[in-house]
């Protein structure tokens, strides 16, 4: 139990973090390129009118008063925040009419969005798309409970940052961040994928339940290897199956680690 502690502790503070930066390198220059093809997606279909894949980088979101600088990609499923923050598909894009999301964890994974809780209404905040800079203001940060903004005005846009509230990986609720659209706004393509179409596993904390199973087995595999190290530790003596068992006890925590993130709410 340590050493998969251990390996939990070990993935979420670092391995999951080389991962995050890993992504973004790679997100960053299929972004670049993109927006110099003029091939960024813009709305809900790409170039070939269908639905844009998730995981495709639509956006570069910065805020200063947080030093955060990130890649988007579409989508909002834990495998897609992975990579990154992700824009929930059934909004519109950052610049257009209409409320648009962006979600992001709070810790693993580089916790992109860790640090929204210092951001204060007057703050500002750059999303870049393929529309060109579009600039907002925060002006209400809240929590469950709290009054509701405003309805949107015809024609008007907003931006809606969501990401885990509390202590890190023991969520007390989501955190909201409203920000007004202080920019022109940009040509909103007709939306065909709407809020209740939505899978709840791309809503905020969702939870991949396929992966459970995945979970479980490699739970399975983590507790034989711990038998296995106690026989050797029987057959061999203490040392030789500390020195051949613990490395690979760790190994098989982080890997399990990160099956097991996929199974949970995926603003962690």
């Amino acid at each position: 139990m340590s050493l998969l502690l251990l390996g939990f502790v070990s993935h979420v503070a670092l391995f999951s973090v080389f991962q995050h930066h890993r992504a973004q390198d790679l997100s960053y220059q299929q972004l670049r390129t993109t927006l110099a093809k003029a091939e960024t997606p813009v709305g809900q279909l790409d170039l070939d009118a269908e639905l844009v894949t998730i995981g495709t980088p639509v956006a570069l979101i910065q805020i200063g008063a947080t030093q955060l600088t990130e890649v988007v990609v579409e989508g909002s499923t834990g495998e897609a925040l992975r990579a990154g923050a992700g824009h929930r598909r059934d909004s519109v894009m950052p610049g257009q009419a209409g409320t648009s999301v962006i979600l992001g964890r709070q810790t693993a994974y580089g916790g992109p969005f860790g640090s929204l809780n210092e951001l204060k209404p007057g703050d500002e905040i750059a999303v870049t798309t393929g529309q060109g800079v579009h600039s907002y203001t925060v002006f209400a940060l809240r929590r469950a409970g709290d009054p509701m903004p405003a309805p949107l005005a015809q024609g008007k846009g907003r931006l809606e940052l969501m990401t885990a509230d509390g202590l890190a990986l023991f969520p007390s609720g989501v955190l909201h961040i409203d920000a007004e659209l202080t920019s022109p706004v940009q040509t909103t393509p007709t939306k065909v994928l709407a809020y209740p179409a939505l899978p709840p596993i791309e809503r905020a904390m969702g939870q991949d339940q396929s992966r459970l199973f995945s979970s479980f087995f490699m739970l399975v595999i983590f507790a034989a290897a711990g038998i296995t190290l106690w026989w050797l530790w029987t057959r061999w003596g203490k040392w030789q199956a500390w020195l051949i068992g613990v490395p690979i006890m760790l190994a098989l925590g982080v890997t399990a680690a990160d099956t097991i993130m996929n199974a949970l709410p995926n603003l962690l």
